[in-house]
């Protein structure tokens, strides 16, 4: 279907593909070409609403919180085989909506179906626990789905963190409205249409597209009938959401902003330490809450890792991120995006700093960028950039380092190059972070807790931390002796 002279991609209400209530539409633009390829359903509170409203009577009377771990796991892994069967349809949506490499997109992919699998498999294989008691008592818990699950999922990685929240809601018997970020929406629509395939029963996936302030996303954070919400985004909308959630008491999970510190010690593999630092600020061209933008650099190698890091970071080969050779896309995910990243670059934000390398690319696009000699209270140090830019510090003892690294608001992760394993234990047990990698980047256990402290987030998710989220558990206690 097309509308304007464009594919149109609408809500997925009640496993029905509509347009908005009131027929508004929004365009869907390609950050690299700037131009226009897609449009997309505008819902706001009415669409919101009615989508909630499925989702209510999917669980309230519907089959799906009934039929049992079997059956669901069943469906979601039929959903998972046709997310493969068409991974280039949905790899190509996140590449013309956010500008991400198509080889980047072709990995979402696949994290997104290991992420519908993971919670199938795992909400199919928990146990409870058995509380044996004194007293001729006997108690044991259950955990039963807690009921509509708002997902708030944001542009950088479409997909795969929206079925990051999607997947562990669905697992444990929950119906789900799914809001994806306005400027990501395609891959989303792409997912609604698969599930309705795969045979899901109608209002137990639900996707509505629109923006967030005073339009459908307010909507799904304000609605009674909504049992939980889950949101990874700005750590600013995450302290809205808990403000408006709690008129509510609407359990929240937020997964916010970052600024991880980045720790070489001397005594790190030096090419290793160089391959992961470069991962880890200019994957997705920086524009990952988990982007090591603070790397700290022990003094005695600090020239020699430099070296290696500049030239590293100028042989990455920018270019259209639909070709396969691409690995930097020349363009950020939106105008409004680049905006506020380059403005990171000027002399005000930089504080004193200077650019080692990169800067501004051209269109929408900022280089692989390296600042240097920046003092510790610059904006480009303490402020969440979001965006293909790193600032080194040279540093002399572990425990500076360690304060360094904790001197943010944020704490979602770290990471720390060293070749000495008590160090390695001993830095990451003081490390003020969610997760803190040793030794590599972006490496993920789905059964391990993933959330941050301070203003990188509440709660975590993952494994057993998401199904205490997704569901409400409950103590059952049996006398078993009258005696």
């Amino acid at each position: 279907m097309q509308v304007d002279g464009f594919e149109f991609f609408g809500h997925i209400i009640n496993n029905e593909e509509v347009p908005s209530l009131d027929g508004d539409t929004m365009p869907d633009i390609d950050p690299y070409t700037r131009e226009q390829w897609a449009t997309i359903a505008c819902g706001g509170k009415a669409d919101a609403d009615l989508a909630v409203a499925a989702a209510r009577e999917a669980f309230d009377h519907g089959p799906w919180p009934r039929m049992g771990f079997e059956k669901r796991q069943q469906l979601m892994h039929r959903l998972a085989d046709l997310m493969e069967e068409h991974a280039d349809e949905l790899a190509m949506a996140d590449t013309l909506d956010m500008g991400k490499p198509i080889t980047q997109s072709h990995h979402d992919v696949t994290r997104s179906v290991l992420n519908i699998r993971f919670f199938a498999d795992h909400a199919r294989m928990s146990t409870g626990e058995a509380l044996p008691m004194d007293s001729g008592h006997h108690a044991y818990t259950v955990y039963e789905p807690a009921g509509v699950v708002a997902a708030i999922s944001p542009w950088n990685f479409p997909l795969m963190l929206g079925t990051w929240k999607v997947a562990p809601a669905l697992a444990w018997g929950n119906t789900v409205v799914w809001k994806p970020a306005e400027d990501t929406p395609t891959s989303a629509t792409i997912m609604g249409r698969l599930a309705v395939e795969a045979g899901f029963p109608p209002g137990v996936l639900n996707i509505v597209h629109g923006y967030g302030p005073d339009s459908a996303g307010a909507a799904l954070t304000q609605n009674p009938d909504v049992d939980r919400i889950t949101f990874t985004g700005e750590s600013s909308t995450g302290k809205i959401i808990t403000g408006v959630a709690a008129h509510n008491l609407t359990p929240v999970s937020l997964e916010l902003g970052g600024k991880g510190a980045n720790i070489v010690f001397d005594d790190a593999d030096l090419d290793n330490a160089v391959h992961w630092a470069i991962e880890a600020i200019f994957r997705n061209a920086g524009q990952v809450c988990l982007a090591g933008s603070r790397l700290y650099v022990q003094r005695g190698i600090y020239e020699e890792f430099m070296r290696r890091y500049k030239i590293a970071a100028e042989a990455l080969v920018m270019g259209d991120p639909k070709d396969p050779a691409t690995q930097f896309s020349s363009a950020l995910a939106s105008q409004e995006h680049f905006a506020k990243v380059s403005s990171y670059l000027g002399t005000e934000a930089l504080g004193g700093g200077r650019i080692l390398t990169g800067g501004l690319g051209e269109g929408w696009s900022v280089k692989p960028t390296i600042v240097t000699d920046a003092p510790g209270d610059a904006r480009v140090v303490k402020e969440e950039i979001f965006g293909p830019v790193t600032v080194a510090t040279v540093f002399d003892t572990e425990d500076e380092a360690i304060a360094m690294a904790n001197d943010t608001r944020y704490g979602l992760n770290a990471m720390v190059f060293t070749e000495n394993l008590s160090r390695a234990h001993r830095v990451s047990g003081q490390l003020k972070a969610g997760t803190v990698w040793t030794n590599c980047f972006f490496i993920r256990d789905l059964r391990a807790p993933f959330g941050g402290v301070g203003d990188s987030g509440l709660g975590r998710e993952g494994g057993n931390f998401s199904r205490e989220f997704m569901t409400e558990p409950k103590a059952v206690v049996m006398q078993i002796d009258r005696g």
